[in-house]
């Protein structure tokens, strides 16, 4: 958890091959899941959110979504230690790009 902007920017462009200003949250764990880093573009710079915890650790959702994302929702159960052990998720109108 010693990376910073540039090293996590680097590993995001090398290990992921995908784009760091895309508009995505990327979301770091240590091992043993009790740091949590996320990088976000906004408009003008790097937003680099850090959390550690003193008990307890982060728990993964088991189950992504079909991209292999996460949903913001997710994310912030995530980071608030709210782990959903059944989910069921009401179907919602998606806008379709053509």
């Amino acid at each position: 958890m010693r990376k910073s902007f540039d090293s996590l920017c680097g590993l995001i462009r090398e290990d992921l091959g995908r784009n760091p200003v895309d508009g995505c949250v990327y979301i770091f764990l240590n091992r043993r899941r009790t740091h949590l880093k996320l990088l976000h573009w906004e408009s003008g710079g790097f937003v680099l959110y850090y959390k550690r915890l003193e008990q307890g650790q982060f728990h993964y959702p088991k189950k992504l979504n079909q991209s292999g994302f996460l949903l913001w929702s997710e994310l912030v159960l995530m980071v608030s230690g709210i782990e959903i052990q059944m989910l069921r998720r009401s179907p919602r109108y998606v806008l379709k790009k053509e």
